[in-house]
């Protein structure tokens, strides 16, 4: 790890040419907030024109309405939908540099604003009466300009902190090997908007993890208010969080008076991080583990929409499938067609899977419970094109409309085979708590059957941090369209 951040030695000294980040980071906040204004706003009075003078005048009955009739509806519209963009979150910075999340979150918000629309025009009871072709129009205007828009604004956001110009100049104090993987993240991904300066290494005597030697190490602890000033710091990430007594505090008020933003690496909270979240007790801060996207009822409740609607399409859809490949499993390998599992679901639940059978019926006969292998012998000949083409899983739609599993989520796996993973693999059980899925984003980048747990793991917790609609959807089209390994 340590060579990474070494071969990278150049990103760690102070760039004249680099402009301040904390200048560059509100100027790209403000483009993004005056350039989604100007896209929505433009694209509500196209709708407007479209409807009323466009291509579209004649159609039904306009009652002959100019359309600069409707520019009520426009502001008020540009309004509401700017409004719900803020309660979204779509202006943090985080989700400004990753156009996936951005998407989720823009499309999340032009949905409640089409619902939000038509409530509002007819509580407010405005002169002109909504016209439905009009918000159709808008909706679908709006939404695609935004979208477009925002993925031109990333291109040029991204290629602008590649180069440096949003950064922000960030120091390290202390070291840890959390900062060391931090480090590590920052220089191989340009799309950060943080730009590494150097450390300040541990004051303190018999620290175990020392910085690698090309870290630009920038001075003593004693000497922390000069160093800011000189290297123009923005950020300070302090890595370790069992420093002397008082250093912490100390170092959290020079920040305050320098206006320097101060962070820490948790680095007692390793899995679900992005659930970490601060609420007061009788003033008392208390940090901890609770939100995650799924927790909101909203998110849970469209999982959920989701997961019903498609595991009854996927039934119909699929049982032709299920009918010819059940008739040709049995003419290979007579016997039942079905086979069924125990997994283990949310929160650790048993529950039995159903999938069809795509091996001998002896399969198991010495007692012994394993993953399947590569060009397993035991496999139909059959059964390999199904696994192949994810036909043998197209029985869980079952699964996921009994309840017991999800369109989406992690592997559920043997509870045989996992009796001593949670303590031997790192955050395991964290992974209990959604449904376990039909595919996963761990699946579609190879991590199904006998592969690294770990890195499964670590692509499992990922989707829990990261869930979105979007995502489950990206997901699935890459188990349609990807083909892999043997499960």
């Amino acid at each position: 790890m340590n060579d990474v951040i070494a071969g990278k030695e150049a990103l760690f000294l102070p760039s004249d040419a680099a402009a301040r980040g904390r200048r560059g980071a509100v100027h790209l906040l403000a483009t993004a907030i005056v350039g989604d204004t100007i896209v929505i706003y433009l694209s509500l009075a196209a709708a407007s024109w479209i409807r009323f003078a466009g291509p579209l005048a004649k159609w039904g009955d306009p009652a002959g309405l100019p359309w600069t009739a409707y520019m009520g509806h426009v502001f008020f519209g540009t309004a509401l939908f700017s409004f719900l963009c803020v309660h979204f979150q779509v202006y943090t910075f985080p989700q400004m540099m990753r156009f996936r999340q951005l998407a989720s979150r823009l499309l999340r918000a032009s949905c409640i604003w089409g619902i939000a629309y038509i409530a509002l025009a007819y509580l407010l009871h405005f002169d002109r009466p909504l016209s439905r072709l009009y918000l159709t129009l808008a909706f679908c205007l709006a939404t695609s300009g935004l979208l477009a828009w925002r993925f031109a604004f990333h291109r040029w956001a991204s290629k602008a902190a590649a180069l440096g110009h949003l950064r922000q100049r960030v120091a390290f104090v202390d070291w840890s090997p959390h900062a060391a993987t931090l480090a590590e993240a920052l220089v191989s991904d340009r799309r950060h908007l943080y730009e590494i300066v150097g450390c300040v290494p541990p004051a303190h005597a018999g620290y175990s993890h020392p910085p690698p030697a090309r870290m630009r190490q920038l001075g003593a602890h004693d000497t922390l208010h000069a160093l800011l000033q000189r290297h123009e710091i923005d950020t300070v990430i302090m890595a370790d969080l069992n420093p002397p007594d008082g250093e912490m505090t100390d170092l959290a008020t020079r920040c305050e008076k320098e206006m320097v933003e101060f962070k820490v690496i948790p680095s007692c909270f390793q899995s679900l991080v992005s659930g970490l979240h601060l609420e007061t007790v009788r003033g008392i801060p208390v940090l901890g583990v609770s939100r995650l996207p799924l927790d909101n009822p909203f998110n849970s409740a469209n999982k959920q929409i989701v997961d019903t609607a498609g595991s009854m399409l996927g039934l119909v859809l699929s049982a032709p499938l299920i009918a010819l490949f059940g008739l040709l499993v049995y003419l290979e390998s007579p016997g039942p067609i079905f086979y069924r599992q125990q997994r283990l679901g949310r929160d650790g639940r048993p529950f039995w899977l159903y999938k069809l059978r795509s091996m001998r019926p002896d399969a198991e006969r010495d007692g012994k419970v394993g993953w399947t292998r590569a060009n397993d012998p035991r496999r139909l000949r059959v059964g390999a094109f199904m696994r192949r083409w994810n036909i043998d899983e197209t029985p869980q739609f079952w699964n996921v409309l009994r309840g017991d599993m999800s369109l989406v989520g992690p592997r559920p796996e043997r509870p045989e085979l996992i009796v001593n993973f949670k303590e031997s693999i790192p955050h395991y059980n964290a992974r209990h708590n959604i449904k376990p899925g039909i595919t996963g984003w761990a699946q579609v980048n190879g991590y199904r059957g006998d592969t690294d747990l770990t890195e499964r793991v670590r692509h499992d917790l990922h989707y829990i941090e990261n869930w979105s609609v979007l995502f489950d959807v990206q997901i699935m089209l890459q188990t349609f369209f990807r083909q892999k390994n043997a499960c």
